[in-house]
């Protein structure tokens, strides 16, 4: 009897609140969408979460370069009215609830809806603690975020020159490109243009880094991004080649269609393999993880749904031996590029972020970003992600109007067939 009586006290008792901890109960009382150009090409979109904690609110990333007016209906006509009037604070129940209220799972459009909500909420609540968020993941597990560099060239001895530069600028890891994406393996299509020839590309790229290595040595880590221009054995010939250069490592040898091939290059190849810029959902890297087949997960945060997804990609990496390169360059904009440095300052997974500088005007929309310092990404340290978007100026900068629906440029083969980028 004692022990019934007991139980019925212990159910009856309120579960902490935060009205039990001086601080009153929290409500979401609206959700904004910011879109904006940032002056520049941009197609940046933010959501902004407004709590009914007075000047009490959250800013999150949901950009898509490429489809950015779904994301904003995704957001203005579905999320919205879903996340108001919810608790701000119950972060992770909110993810998960808000990755099934859509019932089919993943996807760019989806998940750049979660992120931005994910990031607002983070920021909410490192605001209301007074802490930045990566306090909240368990606090700073390195001093800063080392960042590779991006340079490129038409020729090996501009390509020698600009690691050199990249190098006096404190980069130590440096990724090299001849050109653009797939320079090094474009010949002439007859028609006043070019076409990508996958075989030119394996005969033109390992040689420029064995010219590379033999007039800067070993001591920069290199990078390079075949951009999933190859295909199957070509995947795997290539990781042999680029062998002897001891690259930090290769990007996306393969499209995601043909991940089947990472465990033909591990068999011959101790090449590091850095994968999944095209990845949305999580869940594709268990596999390749697992077996370790590679050795980098190279998603962008906003893309698998902002920090809570990415903070436990990065604990699942852990024990495999793999860590996180974040893809957070190109069109990215400066809220998702803190987003990453929190969860990459810590956690001990990390390996490495992508840099990305930003223009002036960008940096008067939005204030507070993150700046890169001898190499390392370095944040303000402020409570929450540590930045703010001036609405008005975003305002004065609407993206562009969708000319030819904002395709991805594509290459091609001679014969016409399109390349995977």
């Amino acid at each position: 009897m004692r022990r019934r009586e007991l139980l019925k006290s212990l159910w009856a008792t309120p579960l902490l609140t935060q009205s039990a901890k001086g601080l009153p109960p929290l409500t979401i009382k609206d959700v904004k969408v910011i879109a904006t150009s940032a002056g520049r090409n941009y197609r940046w979109i933010f959501i902004k979460i407004i709590t009914s904690e007075p000047g009490l609110y959250g800013i999150g990333s949901a950009s898509n370069h490429f489809q950015p007016h779904a994301v904003i209906a995704a957001i203005e006509k579905h999320l919205a009215p879903w996340l108001i009037g919810k608790n701000p604070e119950q972060i992770e129940d909110l993810w998960q609830s808000g990755h099934l209220r859509t019932y089919w799972r993943n996807g760019p459009v989806n998940n750049n809806v979660l992120s931005g909500m994910d990031m607002a909420l983070w920021d909410i609540k490192g605001k209301r603690a007074g802490m930045p968020v990566y306090e909240l993941l368990g606090g700073k597990v390195r001093d800063a975020v080392p960042c590779y560099d991006h340079i490129s060239g038409a020729s090996r001895e501009v390509i020698v020159e600009n690691v050199q530069k990249s190098q006096a600028k404190g980069f130590r890891h440096i990724r090299v490109q001849m050109g653009a994406y797939g320079g090094g393996g474009f010949i002439a299509d007859g028609k006043g243009g070019k076409a990508f020839d996958e075989d030119v590309y394996v005969e033109t790229i390992p040689p420029l880094f064995e010219y590379v290595r033999s007039k800067v040595g070993f001591t920069p880590k290199l990078c390079h991004d075949v951009h999933s221009h190859l295909s199957g054995i070509n995947a795997v010939e290539f990781s042999r080649r680029m062998q002897p250069y001891q690259m930090f490592f290769v990007e996306d040898v393969l499209s995601p269609e043909q991940l089947g091939w990472y465990k033909q290059i591990r068999q011959i190849a101790t090449t590091p393999q850095a994968v999944g810029e095209l990845f949305t959902h999580p869940f594709e890297f268990l596999p390749l993880v697992q077996d370790r087949l590679i050795d980098f997960v190279r998603c962008r945060v906003s893309a698998i749904g902002g920090i809570t997804p990415a903070k436990k990609l990065a604990t699942f990496c852990e024990p495999y031996g793999v860590r996180t390169a974040f893809q957070e360059g190109g069109e990215n904009d400066p809220v998702n590029q803190l987003a990453a440095y929190h969860v990459d300052i810590s956690h001990p997974a990390f390996g490495i972020q992508e840099e990305n500088n930003f223009p002036d005007v960008a940096k008067e929309v939005v204030t507070g970003a993150a700046e890169i310092r001898n190499g390392s990404l370095y944040s303000n340290g402020k409570p929450g992600l540590g930045m703010d978007v001036n609405e008005a100026l975003a305002a004065k900068y609407p993206i562009q109007p969708a000319a030819q629906g904002y395709q991805y440029p594509l290459d091609r083969t001679m014969d016409g067939t399109v390349v995977k980028p």
